[in-house]
């Protein structure tokens, strides 16, 4: 029969086995799983610099850094970057899309056809939950201005 003592002692002895190899599993000095936080830029490349730039100021992209007669412009908007860089591999073939959501697709929609682009179809609500129209950069890039339904 065990006695009281015997039986906390027990149940200690198994607490500090149990405690000691939970230290084990997340020791501070092992260092945590790396994780993907998020997208900062997206670098696109193009063959004609003031062409690109003129394209993405007529789609309202606010410049951060560069600018036309540069070799590397940047745009920034929300926590990301468009990036483009001026290299003679461009245009490219079709190589998928970028998808940017904005605060309103029918809207940038109008402002594109104001400033003479050509999206590649209307805004529409897909059956995914959003509500998206695609564009093509002069350099190939396939631009997708999205929105959630709600």
């Amino acid at each position: 029969m065990n006695s009281p003592a015997k039986s906390a002692a027990a149940i200690a002895a198994a607490s500090a086995s149990a405690s000691a190899a939970s230290s084990a599993q997340t020791d501070p000095a092992e260092p945590a799983e790396p994780r993907i936080e998020s997208l900062s830029a997206i670098t696109l490349a193009t063959c004609d610099m003031p062409r690109a730039v003129l394209f993405y100021e007529a789609l309202g992209f606010p410049i951060k850094f560069g600018g036309s007669q540069e070799a590397f412009t940047s745009f920034a908007f929300g926590g990301s970057y468009l990036n483009l860089i001026v290299d003679t591999r461009a245009p490219v073939n079709w190589w998928g899309r970028v998808i940017i959501y904005v605060s309103d697709v029918d809207a940038l929609y109008r402002k594109a056809l104001a400033a003479g682009l050509k999206p590649s179809l209307q805004p529409s609500d897909a059956s995914w939950g959003e509500r998206y129209f695609h564009i093509t950069d002069p350099d190939g890039h396939e631009l997708s201005f999205a929105r959630p339904l709600r």
